[in-house]
């Protein structure tokens, strides 16, 4: 069918999507999710050898990345199916692809040579290490940059050594950040009439991500360190054990402390001499992370989130994801939206995370079985049905 659009705030832009794996899909899924024209390209499935990248179809994963595209298969190394990506591409007002940098220019689809068919092309392109520089070729992986982008130094239990977290954090990220690049392309777009080149990396995207850590280093020479659960420079903040589990808090600045202190009935942590600012709090924090965590145990975590938030003092349970998922202000949230697929049912997938009054996204599509949607887009472009069973039996689509 047509495409229908998720949103209408999106949805005046088409979007070729020639990426993979996560964090091009991630960046092409925030388009769609707000009503973008996406065009998922795939190769023919006899020709695709990239079994596993992504994972199967229909799992989970793959479910979560593609919703709300169409999709045609081309081969994009046989002439006949490059040329149909250039008549899409003269149509369209987006190309986002994540190949390794030296792979556009060998199939031709680089940023020269789009624009040599439509100037007003945004172009967006996402690597491990950058479009140039020593690092270009390398493969890139979400573990790799979180190691060289710092974040595994400053992640885990000290003296413990370096630990990943538990999300493709530079992939996500990086996939955000390149979404981000094309919305201000496309609006720059409409004062200059002209396209542009976006380029984003993991490593550049985990680099930003460690924001204030980073910024410790660039203007105070700190290096920072593994802290665990404990905040790197407020105390107290961190993970504490309850009754039945632990609970999250977050006494960060002086009335917080105060509060935290008066809630816990122990008003004389205030003025004592190891406590009483938060330089002290963050220098002897082991010991007052002692004195909290012997008091914190004899209630449940619910009753100290209840009484805390109550008091003011940031808190909250330490949830696993099916807990999160019941949560009531997570469901008050829609955080999790269903969507009828033809192959599995109804499912239910991740929404956006945030909202918009007048043009709201939806999940109006499952992710597209390869090539749905090929008679259909290659019938937009203006083929006849000859043309496309000749296209089909030379397998270029």
């Amino acid at each position: 069918m047509p495409h229908r659009p998720a949103s209408q705030a999106l949805s005046r832009f088409t979007v070729i999507d020639l990426t993979r794996v996560r964090s091009g899909p991630t960046a092409v899924r925030q388009l769609a999710d707000w009503g973008a024209n996406v065009i998922k390209v795939e190769l023919p499935e006899e020709l695709d050898e990239r079994e596993g990248m992504g994972g199967p179809r229909e799992g989970s994963d793959f479910q979560n990345l593609h919703r709300n595209k169409r999709s045609i298969t081309l081969n994009l190394k046989e002439p006949r199916g490059r040329d149909l990506l250039i008549r899409m591409v003269a149509k369209a007002d987006v190309v986002v692809e994540n190949f390794r940098p030296e792979v556009k220019h060998r199939l031709k689809l680089d940023y020269l040579a789009l624009r040599e068919v439509n100037r007003a092309i945004v172009l967006a392109s996402i690597s491990g290490f950058g479009q140039d520089g020593p690092y270009r070729n390398r493969p890139g992986f979400d573990q790799v940059a979180q190691g060289m982008g710092g974040l595994m130094s400053v992640t885990g239990l000290p003296g413990q050594g370096p630990l990943r977290v538990g999300i493709p954090i530079a992939d996500l990220t990086a996939g955000i950040f390149c979404a981000y690049g094309i919305l201000t392309a496309l609006l720059e777009r409409e004062v200059s009439g002209e396209g542009q080149w976006i380029q984003t990396s993991l490593l550049q995207a985990q680099i930003f991500m460690l924001d204030f850590q980073a910024a410790r280093w660039l203007m105070e020479g700190e290096i920072a360190g593994q802290a665990g659960n404990n905040h790197p420079t407020s105390m107290p903040t961190g993970v504490y054990p309850t009754s039945d589990g632990y609970v999250n808090i977050a006494a960060t600045g002086q009335r917080i402390w105060e509060k935290l202190a008066h809630s816990v009935q122990m008003p004389e942590l205030i003025d004592h001499p190891d406590f009483a600012t938060a330089a002290k709090r963050s220098a002897n924090r082991d010991a007052l992370n002692d004195v909290l965590s012997q008091k914190l145990r004899t209630r449940t975590g619910k009753e100290w989130v209840d009484l805390f938030n109550a008091a003011g003092v940031p808190c909250g349970p330490i949830y696993t994801i099916d807990q999160m998922f019941a949560d009531p202000q997570v469901r008050h949230l829609g955080m999790a939206q269903a969507v009828q697929s033809p192959a599995l049912g109804r499912i239910e997938l991740v929404g956006q995370p945030f909202t918009m009054s007048r043009t709201p996204s939806t999940l109006t599509e499952a992710p597209p079985e390869r090539g749905e949607h090929t008679e259909e887009i290659l019938t937009e472009l203006g083929l006849d049905r000859d043309e496309i069973q000749m296209l089909r039996r030379d397998k270029v689509v």
